[in-house]
């Protein structure tokens, strides 16, 4: 049964600028969120390597909720990778707020692939380079996707299950700063939690994903959301 609260809630102080307000302060957190109704090349920064037959392409296809499909030319190893912005680094670690991400997404080939999705710094060669993020990584060779947390390429890495191919998995985090911990989901569960030893604190990181082949065939991802997003405590942020 639906619980109405007709006079409103609110998440700030009665005497806070968002104290009025009949609703939660859309400004307590920095978040993004893209459905993928709609997309433009444009607004992301876009690497690709294309030794293969093919081109690599990313573009909406017709699907219930809006997915933006990435599908890679044919040679191994080739890759697509998008970063938000120019790139726009927007997300900085902090180890006294809150920090979340989610997003639903599905690989043709669950083991010939390796797949990144997640928040990590500028890099135009991510599979093989990033050295500061918090992000899934699933490897070529194995169905196994973890979280990983890292920081000047230390990194702390936790399984998070296994995929399949063509199957649809959703995938979040959600760093407390309560107890210093990132707890992992899959598939709207908790199935692990991670030290916050190697968050990188040091270095801005932007929305990011990568689909690289494992073998001399096209692989294809497809992303039905991504949500991120960080807390503002402090009373100068609100």
């Amino acid at each position: 049964m639906t619980t109405h609260f007709t006079s409103g809630v609110t998440n700030v102080t009665a005497n806070g600028s968002g104290g009025k307000l009949k609703l939660p302060d859309p400004i307590k957190f920095h978040q993004q969120t893209f459905d993928f109704d709609q997309y433009t090349a444009t607004d992301w920064t876009i690497t690709t390597v294309e030794l293969g037959t093919g081109s690599a392409t990313e573009a909406l296809t017709s699907a219930d909720g809006g997915v933006l499909l990435l599908t890679n030319a044919a040679g191994d190893d080739d890759y697509d990778s998008l970063q938000w912005g120019a790139p726009y680094e927007s997300y900085l670690y902090e180890a006294g707020k809150d920090f979340f991400f989610k997003c639903r997404v599905k690989v043709s080939d669950a083991t010939q692939t390796d797949m990144i999705v997640g928040l990590h710094i500028t890099d135009t060669t991510p599979v093989a380079a990033i050295t500061d993020g918090i992000y899934f990584l699933k490897s070529d060779g194995s169905t196994t996707v973890s979280l990983v947390v890292n920081k000047d390429s230390s990194a702390t890495t936790t399984s998070a299950g296994t995929m399949a191919d063509d199957t649809w998995t959703t995938l979040g985090f959600y760093y407390s700063s309560k107890d210093r911990k990132f707890y992992i989901y899959k598939d709207n569960n908790l199935v692990g939690t991670s030290v916050n030893t190697n968050a990188p604190d040091d270095e801005e990181i932007c929305l990011s994903f990568t689909i690289q082949n494992g073998e001399a065939v096209a692989k294809t991802m497809s992303i039905d959301y991504l949500v991120a997003g960080k807390e503002r405590t402090a009373a100068t942020e609100l």
